[in-house]
């Protein structure tokens, strides 16, 4: 019980809570957006080029790591069923683009070898994937 000739006590805002929140939504936006990204191949360093451009056809990508390992759109495969897939695809009347992301550190030679394949196929358009 506060005496009649005692003072008020002076009005005071307290923003630790408010900080708290404020933090906690900006926590929120910064990790949803690192799930905002579109990931088309798996994870290899893509060399660099100043003159790439976006590609927004249908695409098939396949992915050359390091070790050589071929996938088609983030799957495990080998040479063989990969050009069969590329063709199948190209007999259903689409004409894809294969995006091809080489890891940098893949010999050129492996590079060269899928790409002669594919262009083998009547009808497929290639890209070379970069940052």
């Amino acid at each position: 019980m506060r005496l009649p000739d005692e003072p008020e006590p002076p009005f005071q805002i307290n923003i630790v809570p408010m900080i708290d929140v404020i933090f906690a939504i900006l926590t929120f936006f910064v990790m949803s957006t690192l799930f905002l990204t579109r990931s088309e191949g798996l994870p290899v360093n893509l060399p660099d080029a100043s003159t790439a451009e976006r590609q927004t056809e249908t695409q098939l990508v396949v992915t050359i790591d390091k070790a050589g390992s071929l996938s088609l759109n983030r799957e495990a495969v080998e040479l063989e069923a990969l050009v069969a897939d590329v063709q199948a695809q190209v007999l259903t009347g689409k004409q894809p683009v294969v995006v091809i992301n080489a890891d940098a550190a893949v010999t050129h030679g492996k590079v060269i070898a899928v790409m002669d394949r594919l262009r083998a196929i009547k009808g497929v358009r290639l890209a070379i994937a970069t940052q």
